[in-house]
């Protein structure tokens, strides 16, 4: 019989991955590229999570030609569990951002399981690429056949 606790993300246990790119990452995408429709590259970090952690994300989107879009990602995990504060080692504030704001080292894995579930949303079949830096890359139609509705 398995015991009722709350986990943090790892490898086998992907169950975090969709819920995250369906409920902060896609909608900061549409949001940087309705918001933004032209020019240079945009960014924000979001976050999904827990009690005993937070999952975040830096998204960076930029217009590489007209109609498509590079979405680039990197994810990672900040533990706020209980024995991090009993402990004396509660989390700091640099952790919610990668260098050279903050100290947090994207998560290669939690990043490929939430880049696949927004291309999923987003452009069925693309495949991730690595973008420097600990993102992942994917292109996104914004307009024409193939572009997602939310882009409409």
């Amino acid at each position: 019989m398995r015991t009722a606790c709350w986990r943090t993300p790892d490898e086998e246990d992907p169950v975090y991955a969709e819920p995250m790119a369906r409920a902060v990452v896609g909608p900061a995408v549409v949001e940087l590229l309705q918001r933004f429709p032209r020019g240079r590259e945009f960014t924000t970090t979001v976050s999904f999570g827990g009690d005993d952690f937070t999952l975040r994300a830096h998204v960076r989107v930029r217009r590489t030609t007209p109609g498509l879009a590079q979405v680039s990602l990197a994810c990672w995990v900040v533990g706020k569990d209980a024995a991090r504060y009993l402990g004396g080692h509660p989390p700091r504030e640099a952790e919610d951002f990668l260098p050279p704001e903050g100290t947090a080292v994207p998560d290669a894995s939690l990043t490929a399981r939430v880049l696949d579930s927004l291309a999923a949303r987003l452009n069925p079949g693309a495949v991730s690429r690595p973008d420097g830096d600990g993102h992942l890359a994917i292109d996104v139609p914004t307009s024409g056949q193939g572009a997602p509705d939310v882009f409409a």
